[in-house]
């Protein structure tokens, strides 16, 4: 009888493992996979009522390409993700660190559950909030006036140079606690022995952190940076829309809401699918050239 290769070897003992991932990899077949069908939209002038569609070519990227408005746009989303990536890693692995030296479990999980609870907050309801707090009459302004730090209320979002702060600020208050689960968990997983040995060092708290708990969690920050790197040209839209107005849509404005503009409102589905692939594209190249950047300076990589 011929002997099985190593690797169906291997299939058979963790023939359970493969029969729980075969029904997510069939959802990502259907829902990822086979809409990839409509890019071909992208090199056709679509029009939904006709059967047999007009191939242009390129033409909708030459357009793309050309638009100063295009590039407008480009400009909001890559400033307000580096501006979400940066703040959001920033603060979330400082929280985690933090909430880790916390030693009393109540106040712990209490401050846990606090930062937690703007997650499950839906965009519109977090927009409406925001919107409301920064208002003329809003809480903000109130403060600041009984502080005496300004005379007359601020309207912030009449200013298009306060967006890209109100929407990083927004992003970190919404996603901050959250975002630290994950750290928290890769902190268990580090060697108490290490801990013990840096006391015997006469290490403080904040020394420990250093020399301890950052190298222990390392990889998995390189790890999630790697994955975010493919999410530049994702900033979102929900917030963008609820809170943009005509003075703040220069710097609002971004890719989502040029394709929901132009796919759904104006029935251009040509050119949404271009500005769609095109930002594919780009982010499949930046999560690329993270991952070989990481391999080579840190040596760690997704694959």
């Amino acid at each position: 009888m011929q002997t099985r290769s190593p690797f169906i070897r291997r299939v058979f003992r963790q023939w359970e493992l493969i029969a729980m991932i075969v029904p997510i990899m069939i959802y990502v077949f259907i829902f990822n996979y086979l809409p990839l069908r409509g890019w071909v939209m992208a090199f056709q002038r679509f029009r939904p009522w006709l059967t047999v569609q007009e191939w242009v070519g390129l033409e909708h990227f030459r357009f793309l390409f050309s638009e100063p408005r295009f590039w407008e746009i480009m400009r909001n989303t890559i400033v307000m993700s580096v501006l979400n990536l940066v703040a959001g890693f920033i603060t979330a692995i400082t929280f985690a660190l933090l909430i880790n030296e916390i030693r009393n479990r109540g106040f712990k999980r209490a401050v846990q559950t606090v930062s937690y609870l703007p997650h499950f907050l839906s965009w519109v309801i977090a927009a409406s909030l925001i919107g409301d707090f920064l208002s003329g009459a809003g809480i903000l302004n109130s403060v600041l006036m009984w502080l005496g730090i300004i005379d007359q209320p601020i309207i912030f979002l009449a200013n298009p140079d306060n967006f890209w702060t109100i929407n990083t600020l927004s992003n970190v208050w919404k996603s901050m606690g959250w975002n630290t689960i994950i750290y928290l968990a890769a902190i268990t997983s580090i060697d108490p022995a290490l801990y013990e040995s840096a006391d015997l060092d006469g290490a403080g708290r904040f020394a420990k952190m250093r020399h301890v708990t950052l190298p222990g969690i390392k990889s998995t920050i390189l790890v999630l940076l790697i994955m975010s790197a493919g999410w530049v040209l994702h900033a979102g839209f929900e917030l963008q829309l609820i809170l943009m107005n005509d003075l703040t849509r220069p710097r609002a404005e971004t890719l989502d809401i040029y394709v929901i503009r132009f796919g759904i409102q104006q029935g251009n589905h040509s050119l949404a699918t271009a500005a769609g692939i095109f930002r594919t594209v780009v982010s499949l190249v930046l999560i690329t050239l993270a991952n070989q950047m990481s391999k080579r300076f840190a040596r760690e990589s997704l694959v």
